[in-house]
């Protein structure tokens, strides 16, 4: 199973935690500006938590249980979704491989 993580540089960060593992990732460019980070994650038991840390002090930090992230069978259907999610009609927005 994977998932979809997202860290907003000024905002949060996603990290990665026991039972996740970081399959591949993009930054996604609007309009030239980094506006995020995508990060497509295997998820190696089915219990992981995943750790969102806010940016901005006192930096509350949440562990969210996988179960509330959408999942998908493939690593295909994750960046299928990813390319959903990050483009709108002509837009100039870019998803570079980091």
């Amino acid at each position: 199973m994977y998932v979809i993580l997202t860290t907003k540089p000024g905002q949060f960060r996603t990290e990665i935690s026991d039972g996740v593992v970081p399959v591949e990732s993009y930054d996604y460019l609007f309009y030239g500006r980094n506006r995020a980070r995508f990060t497509i994650a295997e998820l190696l038991k089915s219990e992981a938590r995943i750790t969102i840390v806010e940016d901005e002090p006192p930096q509350i930090t949440n562990s969210v249980p996988s179960k509330l992230f959408e999942k998908f069978d493939s690593l295909e259907e994750a960046r299928a979704e990813l390319e959903t999610l990050t483009h709108y009609g002509s837009m100039d927005i870019v998803l570079k491989p980091v």
